[in-house]
């Protein structure tokens, strides 16, 4: 018995070994095969230039700090600074490096430290990129920018910008509107309580915000009437226009200058300040600044500047066959401002002064048709081209849907196709 017990283990010991062998050749695990590009280290880039293996340091512009100044603490000859600046003076001129702008320069991982790359970043999405390897040379480039729209609306308590500012917006926003509306609103004349809603482009780099780009649709409430402009691109050019395609531009600016009030209005009949009698005023005063730069209100030719009498320094323009204003009591004339010259609408044709008959620094405007003065207040300026026919119907379809934001409350649709911005 005991024989054929050892035996029996023997046995069952053999068969359990061989059953542990055959499992192990049928089931054994395959092999894992590893993709050499899974394990590959992400590369990293700055500028467009891959610095996996490089160094990177940024920097800001110092006081007094030029080129050669930044270069030569890096072992830059002189010699080599100045084929630089020769070879990219196309692109950047090298002496008009800003205090406080970023600069990068990029070395390489070792004792050394040998100067490869230096980055100048002339504003928060162009830069310059100077290769100083084996070939010198240089270009430039743009940072991406991501575009977000975004709106603000505000009511006007004292001012458009202090509206904006209250409102956590850009102040630099109401500088764009008053551009957009010059020819239709006088931001000087607005009042408490009108308001306003504004459709524009919030713009980042690098997750920073960086300012804001164009307007894109904007309603102004004065005096009780709705105000809309919608930019709009048409045959490479963009422009503003109302909610029936008229252009918002107009033959003449509402005024020539950033006024602080109208001090004197048009009148056949006024108490001349100095000279205490009873004449005629035909124009309007706009108090302001010494010095508050003068624009022409429209194109045209200067027919006079010189001083005339009462009028003191004084800059004549003649507009078209029409129309001709008048600009007086200037403290000086605009670069290239005399007899002949041309200027455009916007153009500076001189600053507030106090020149001639005048009690303090203001303009005396005067506006002529057919040479006859009329109120430049009650003046209704012609528009310019209005949206072409063959643009129209695609201009009034993205109207409809900016016209749907402007809404009180209303928000722009996430990702809508409706709002890709024109470029």
């Amino acid at each position: 018995m005991n024989k054929r017990l050892i035996l029996i283990i023997f046995a069952s010991l053999a068969l359990l070994i061989f059953f542990l062998w055959w499992q192990g050749c049928f089931f054994r695990p395959k092999p894992v095969v590893v993709d050499a590009d899974s394990l590959a280290v992400e590369p990293k880039f700055e500028y467009g230039i891959r610095v996996d293996s490089l160094m990177v340091y940024k920097h800001k512009v110092r006081a007094n700090e030029n080129l050669s100044d930044i270069l030569l603490r890096y072992g830059v000859e002189y010699p080599k600074i100045d084929l630089l600046a020769k070879r990219s003076q196309y692109l950047f001129d090298l002496r008009k490096i800003r205090l406080g702008n970023d600069y990068s320069v990029i070395v390489t991982d070792d004792v050394k430290k040998k100067l490869l790359y230096f980055v100048y970043e002339i504003s928060p999405i162009d830069y310059v990129i100077y290769d100083l390897g084996d070939s010198v040379h240089a270009h430039r480039d743009k940072k991406e920018v991501i575009v977000k729209i975004d709106t603000l609306s505000g009511v006007i308590k004292s001012s458009l910008w202090n509206a904006i500012a209250e409102n956590d917006g850009d102040p630099n926003l109401a500088n764009e509107m008053s551009e957009i509306y010059a020819w239709t609103i006088d931001f000087f004349g607005i009042q408490k309580g009108d308001y306003f809603k504004v459709v524009y482009e919030n713009l980042f780099v690098e997750g920073h915000a960086i300012g804001y780009g164009k307007i894109l649709a904007a309603k102004f409430n004065h005096y009780g009437k709705d105000q809309f402009a919608f930019y709009y691109l048409q045959d490479g050019a963009g422009d503003y226009f109302d909610e029936q395609a008229n252009s918002l531009r107009r033959a003449f600016l509402k005024a020539p200058l950033k006024f602080k009030r109208i001090s004197s209005n048009f009148s056949h009949s006024r108490m001349h300040p100095i000279l205490k009698i009873r004449r005629p005023h035909l124009g309007v005063d706009y108090a302001a600044d010494r010095g508050t730069p003068v624009v022409s209100i429209g194109d045209g030719s200067v027919t006079s500047a010189g001083f005339i009498g009462g009028g003191g320094k004084t800059v004549k323009i003649k507009h078209n066959g029409t129309y001709s204003t008048a600009y007086l009591h200037l403290n000086n004339f605009g670069p290239g401002i005399k007899a002949g010259a041309r200027v455009k609408q916007g153009q500076v044709i001189g600053y507030v002064g106090s020149s001639g008959l005048s009690t303090g620094p203001h303009l005396d405007f005067r506006f002529y048709k057919n040479g006859q003065p009329i109120d430049p207040l009650k003046v209704e300026s012609p528009p310019a081209m209005p949206v072409a026919e063959k643009h129209k119907q695609q201009f009034l379809s993205s109207k409809d849907q900016w016209m749907k934001v402007l809404r009180p409350n209303s928000v722009i649709p996430p990702d809508s196709v409706l709002f890709q911005v024109q470029r």
